[in-house]
């Protein structure tokens, strides 16, 4: 998986992270049983868990049980990437405002001649008008094209595991937190160099025949525990590009780290979900918490 197919799968999680009603637990008849990997940091009067999520999920796939559940049924805190808003609304209008290109130039004129026609043709494919798209910068695109197709395939946001969590901890009347605002996790993607970001949208055009395999890949590896495997599928392409995943991924994993050192100084038991990619492979939250003196270690199946 390139970079830049690797950038369009993450904007795909934010982006669907806007989607519609949040269910404590999908009423689908459960035919798949997961056994996602779980990690934690522990002293004397502290527990935290660590957890990587997947965004979005099929129904069938039976993940909330086992040490998982037990470590959230433990926690008296949930702490999430972002904490969405409650009008479903609102994440579609900050990212439409830090979208609206700035220099009046539109999309397609961005884009090479060959690349603009099949740009164009992916858009109309999956039922987005480009022409409403032109006013934006391409990274918007690029998040657009990355989510249709999920959303074709079955792909639901509101079986995602954040939402399953979120709302099984407001139910057990659990805090909930979240390591960064929706404002800064967009601004990481927005910030893009305007030539990534058309190499972005570029590779999003050319990867969408392979998405379904790609993203089945990922979640095959998570539901299994395999989060090595998940590494190589997701992370590895970022070392090509080390200044991206500098931004994207090491940066927000140290700074999640040191979060975590210091909330070892307040007793309790913490609940950690972020992206199944930030616990998984080099740079990751573990390695990162390993570099400030503080040691992690996998919950046993």
């Amino acid at each position: 998986m390139t970079i830049h197919r690797f950038l369009a799968r993450a904007f795909a999680a934010l982006l669907l992270l806007t989607g519609a009603s949040v269910q404590a637990r999908s009423t689908a008849p459960s035919t798949i049983i997961a056994k996602p990997a779980l990690w934690q940091v522990k002293d004397e009067d502290t527990t935290i868990y660590l957890f990587g999520t997947v965004h979005v999920m099929k129904p069938g796939i039976d993940w909330f049980g086992g040490n998982v559940k037990k470590a959230f049924d433990t926690s008296d805190e949930l702490m999430l990437e972002i904490i969405e808003p409650d009008d479903p609304q609102a994440i579609g209008t900050t990212m439409a405002t830090m979208a609206l290109a700035k220099d009046g130039v539109k999309l397609s004129d961005r884009l090479a001649p060959e690349a603009r026609g099949k740009y164009q043709a992916a858009m109309q494919e999956n039922g987005l008008p480009w022409q409403t798209f032109e006013m934006f910068y391409p990274w918007m695109s690029g998040m657009a094209l990355s989510v249709a197709p999920l959303e074709r395939l079955g792909y639901k946001s509101d079986l995602g595991a954040e939402k399953i969590l979120r709302a099984s901890a407001q139910s057990a009347g659990k805090k909930v937190g979240a390591l960064e605002t929706v404002q800064e996790q967009i601004g990481f993607f927005a910030g893009l160099p305007m030539e990534q970001q058309i190499e972005f949208l570029n590779a999003t055009v050319d990867g969408l025949p392979d998405m379904e395999t790609e993203f089945a890949d990922l979640l095959k590896y998570w539901q299994a525990g395999k989060p090595d495997k998940l590494a190589k599928s997701m992370n590895e392409s970022l070392e090509a590009t080390p200044e991206l995943a500098q931004v994207l991924l090491v940066g927000r994993n140290a700074n999640w780290a040191k979060w975590i050192k210091a909330r070892l100084n307040q007793p309790g038991t913490v609940f950690i979900a972020v992206g199944a990619g930030h616990l998984a492979g080099k740079g990751s939250v573990q390695d990162q918490l390993k570099a400030l003196g503080v040691a992690s270690r996998r919950v046993a199946e």
